[in-house]
């Protein structure tokens, strides 16, 4: 039986993840909370930790644990208020992770999984260059420097330790319960919202949590486990191709104007949101052969069943 913490086990990630592991059976379970909670299960137990820093005592939480999951961070913010949003997110994904990572390792933690971002590698890909696990890590903003420097320490620390470490870079996130830009996208097509963005020839790689999921399970347990490695669905579309297959499992048509790149780009300068259009008309395209070939993993799920999946949910719980 293997003895696994999951840290941020609340969030959207963390609770598809804990949901597969008690479901799987035979995993002794523990998430780090706040404050007291009931268990929900005989299989997943909450251990209260309080609030998530750089000086959280992990005693408890890591003792005789084999492994550690952290998906506690600082997420990407689109607007961010702080002054200095580089300190702010320091703290939280650099500090409090190295905070956890010395105890785990001092405690004798197997190994440690840190799930990063694909943004570490960069924001954007040329055509057909995707991103892959042995490229030069490019990150740009606030978010992704952070996670990169979270990164290097473990990888330091993990260097003067018995304790293994997975880094896992996974591409943008969708599924069940999903926030922010792709609920904001299928609730403009729900809505039959007219979209100029009928001819967009780019390639995005997308992956489905219950995918991610998937991956974070094979890595607790899998031999060759030990380094980083990239996370996508495996199959890439363009943003136009997503609208039409999102809308399709939404049960709607999308309504796409195929308004040319440039014109796109122009108005988005005028209205100072270059950097929005960049994120829907770029390309991003991960290369997960290593994650294949190393662990001989194939995403379970296909595009086509997540997007369904998602679109459900969305129906079963859209606000009017």
């Amino acid at each position: 039986m293997t003895k696994i913490l999951v840290t941020g086990a609340t969030g959207f990630i963390g609770q598809a993840l804990c949901a597969a592991l008690a479901a799987g059976g035979g995993d002794s379970i523990r998430i780090s909370v706040r404050r007291a909670v009931a268990a929900h299960s005989n299989a997943v137990i909450p251990v209260v930790v309080g609030e998530i820093d750089a000086k959280t005592d992990w005693t408890e939480a890591v003792q005789a644990v084999d492994v550690v999951i952290h998906l506690a961070a600082r997420v990407h913010v689109m607007r961010d208020d702080e002054s200095e949003p580089l300190v702010e997110f320091r703290k939280i994904n650099v500090d409090s992770t190295m905070n956890l990572a010395r105890q785990a390792a001092r405690a004798g933690v197997r190994r440690f999984i840190f799930i990063s971002t694909i943004k570490v590698n960069g924001e954007y890909t040329l055509p057909e260059c995707p991103f892959t696990a042995e490229d030069m890590p490019a990150p740009v903003d606030a978010y992704a420097v952070s996670k990169y420097e979270a990164e290097q320490a473990l990888f330091e620390l993990a260097g003067t330790t018995a304790m293994e470490l997975v880094i896992i870079r996974p591409s943008l996130v969708y599924g069940p319960g999903v926030k922010a830009n792709f609920y904001n996208m299928m609730r403009w097509l729900d809505k039959q919202i007219p979209l100029p963005l009928g001819a967009i020839d780019n390639r995005r790689s997308l992956l489905a949590v219950d995918n991610l999921v998937d991956l974070i399970i094979i890595c607790t347990r899998h031999p060759a486990a030990n380094g980083i490695f990239l996370a996508a669905d495996g199959e890439d579309m363009s943003t136009t191709q997503l609208l039409h297959r999102v809308a399709e499992a939404l049960g709607k048509t999308a309504l796409l104007m195929p308004v040319p790149m440039w014109i796109l780009t122009a108005i988005a300068k005028l209205f100072n949101k270059t950097a929005a259009i960049q994120r829907l008309c770029c390309s991003l395209q991960v290369d997960i052969g290593k994650t294949q070939r190393v662990l001989g993993w194939t995403p379970p799920v296909s595009v086509d069943d997540a997007l369904a999946k998602t679109a459900q949910d969305y129906i079963k719980h859209r606000r009017c």
